[in-house]
C-alpha cells in the first residue's frame, strides 16, 4: 500500500504559478508511475503530466509548454509546476501512481491504484 498525500492549493491570479507536491508513504519513484490529474466541475478527470519508473516524463497537450512534472526521490515527493496559469485550469488536481513491473506509464484514471486527496485550485481573472 501506499499513501499520497497532498498540500499546497488555494487561489491564484490568471498568469501566476502553483507548485503542488505530493509525499509518498515509502519509495516509489523506482517501482511505479505517478502521474497528477485534474478535474473541473461537470468534465471528466484528465491527465496533466505523468513520470515512469524511469524518470521519463509525458505532458498532455493542454499543459505542454506550461508545465514541469518532477520528483525528489530522496523526499519521496513528486512535484507539479504550472505556470501562465489560466481560468480553464481551475479544477481540483489529484496526484497518483500504480506499481509498475515492467515499466511504462499509462494515462487511465482506472490504472492508478493510489490517489492523493486532492487539491482546489482555483485561478481568477
Amino acid at each position: 500500500q501506499v499513501q499520497l498525500v497532498q498540500s499546497g492549493g488555494g487561489s491564484v491570479q490568471s498568469g501566476g504559478s502553483l507548485r503542488l507536491p505530493c509525499a509518498a508513504s515509502r519509495p516509489i519513484s523506482s517501482s511505479h508511475c505517478q502521474a497528477w490529474f485534474r478535474q473541473a466541475p461537470g468534465k471528466e478527470r484528465e491527465v496533466v503530466a505523468a513520470i515512469s519508473n524511469r524518470g521519463i516524463t509525458t505532458l498532455t497537450t493542454s499543459s505542454k509548454g506550461r508545465t514541469t512534472i518532477s520528483q525528489n526521490a530522496d523526499k519521496n515527493t513528486m512535484y507539479l509546476q504550472m505556470d501562465r496559469l489560466i481560468p480553464e485550469d481551475t479544477a481540483v488536481y489529484y496526484c497518483a501512481a500504480y506499481a509498475t513491473p515492467s515499466g511504462g506509464c499509462r494515462m487511465r484514471p482506472n490504472d492508478f491504484q493510489f490517489w492523493g486527496q486532492g487539491t482546489q485550485i482555483t485561478v481568477g481573472n
